[in-house]
């Protein structure tokens, strides 16, 4: 249990950190990321979008599975549980800042 707690903050917090390395990216180079319209730039921010989801998914789903696979099925689901719940609580958090601020 102790150890499932321990990936699970690691984790989450690695994909929250993740996200807002990405966003914060995105957000400072408003207008310049692509100056000129091209047809690449849809193609970019696609690929962009399905390496963040393979990112994260391997960030949140990785252990789980492998703990699953080798017959830790107790173990897998409190890490799985514990990952999104503290992931939960980081995305409250944020929302919680925006409506402060």
């Amino acid at each position: 249990m102790k150890e499932a707690v321990r990936y699970a903050i690691i984790d989450s917090f690695g994909t929250a950190l993740y996200v807002a390395v990405i966003a914060s990216l995105m957000y400072s180079i408003e207008g310049g990321f692509f100056p000129e319209k091209t047809f690449l730039a849809p193609i970019a921010m696609l690929m962009l979008f399905v390496f963040s989801a393979a990112f994260t998914g391997i960030l949140v789903f990785g252990k789980p599975i492998m703990w699953y696979i080798d017959g830790k099925k107790k173990e897998a689901i409190t890490l799985l549980s514990c990952t999104l719940a503290i992931f939960l609580a980081i995305i409250a958090f944020v929302w919680a800042a925006l409506i402060l601020i």
